[in-house]
């Protein structure tokens, strides 16, 4: 049985500030905006450099604070966020730099609604009790997160004895390690059923967006990493599962559209009607199930190796990914040396667990500067 809190009412138009308004995250959410003005209105925005989308975006909803990152800096950022009137924030910012803001949006006394992965991945239990400090809620926008979250809300926690976590299999989910030595970033930007922005989709290729979603959601959701598991999904119609302690299955099934995890996340406590295209079943479809490959695809094992050990590993993890995936897309490194680079800064000791923003900052920038030191290593 759905739990009552779910029944209470939007009485106004909540008011949001989104994050990264021009990525793809941003652009679904103003999307969703924009089709449904009785439900939300936008009251800021921010972009990194896209100056002329985001001036476009500000003037089709009434010009609200609308910040340029690279041009105001982060500081005026973090501002916005914390002196406009808001109910919740949108964070659809991209890598690390998306943490700060999600810590801004909880210390105003905002809802974050979170697409960005990092923010958990980096600094889960600080995240956790800023929410539960200032008492409002996070609510996860990733595709598989929502699903989770939502069957978590249906059935309980106390009956959920394992999450599963689908994962398309990337553009690349048939190939041999011969074949996957030899692909390119354009190769690896082809992504089969989604539209994302360039990190996520070569983290989806290399299935290390896969690892970063396991440690979100066992940070999320309290659960272990033996009982977080991954299966490949390429049809992207189930969202994720969860296996209850009677051993039966249940799972989210939508069209693989990023809007609907968005719309869950803005309308929640509520389900609402909307406008979205459902899934039907008017259309004969196949749905495959297969086990991740782990030999060929070794980011997933070693998000599963930085999960169990905790510490600042998760965060050496995420830091050296993203070092690695610049470095791919630049064409210093090779396909398979995304992972190399991350195993080789895991190798360092990361035991000590951050107790402030600040240690999670530094341990950020220490792995970074391994990876910088290896990446030179392996380009000679």
């Amino acid at each position: 049985m759905r739990p009552l809190v779910r029944l209470w009412k939007i009485t106004l138009r909540k008011k949001i500030i989104v994050l990264g308004a021009t990525g793809s995250i941003g652009k679904s959410a103003v999307d969703i905006v924009r089709n449904n003005p009785d439900l939300f209105e936008i009251v800021g925005l921010s972009a990194y450099s896209s100056r002329d989308d985001l001036e476009s975006i500000a003037n089709e909803f009434g010009m609200p604070p609308a910040i340029l990152v690279a041009e105001k800096g982060v500081d005026a950022l973090l501002a916005m966020i914390a002196e406009v009137n808001a109910d919740i924030v949108l964070n659809g910012i991209a890598g690390a730099s998306g943490l700060l803001p999600s810590k801004a949006a909880l210390e105003s006394g905002k809802d974050l609604a979170l697409a960005n992965k990092e923010t958990i991945v980096m600094a889960g239990p600080l995240i956790r009790s800023l929410s539960e400090k200032y008492g409002n809620k996070i609510l996860p926008v990733d595709s598989e997160h929502s699903a989770v979250f939502n069957l978590i809300e249906a059935y309980g926690k106390e009956s959920v004895a394992e999450i599963i976590l689908t994962a398309s299999g990337g553009p690349f989910r048939s190939f041999d390690a011969a074949q996957l030595s030899t692909v390119t970033a354009s190769d690896a930007l082809k992504h089969p059923t989604w539209s994302m922005g360039a990190k996520i989709t070569i983290d989806s290729a290399s299935l290390a967006n896969k690892g970063l979603e396991v440690i979100e959601a066992c940070r999320l959701f309290d659960m272990p990493p033996d009982r977080v598991k991954v299966v490949v999904h390429p049809q992207s119609l189930v969202h994720s599962l969860i296996r209850t302690k009677d051993g039966v299955l249940y799972a989210q099934i939508s069209k693989p559209d990023m809007r609907h995890p968005i719309f869950s996340a803005l309308t929640w406590p509520e389900y609402r009607e909307n406008k979205l295209e459902e899934f039907s079943f008017d259309v004969a479809c196949s749905m495959q199930f297969e086990p991740p490959r782990y030999a060929d695809f070794p980011l997933l094992g070693l998000a599963y190796r930085a999960a169990m050990l905790d510490g600042s590993y998760t965060i050496a993890f995420n830091a050296a990914n993203e070092v690695a995936v610049a470095a791919f897309l630049e064409g210093k490194i090779s396909f398979i040396g995304l992972a190399e680079v991350t195993a080789r800064v895991l190798e360092s000791d990361w035991t000590i667990a951050p107790r402030s923003f600040e240690d999670v900052i530094d341990a950020d920038h220490r792995a970074r500067e391994s990876a910088y030191t290896i990446i030179k290593g392996l380009i000679r």
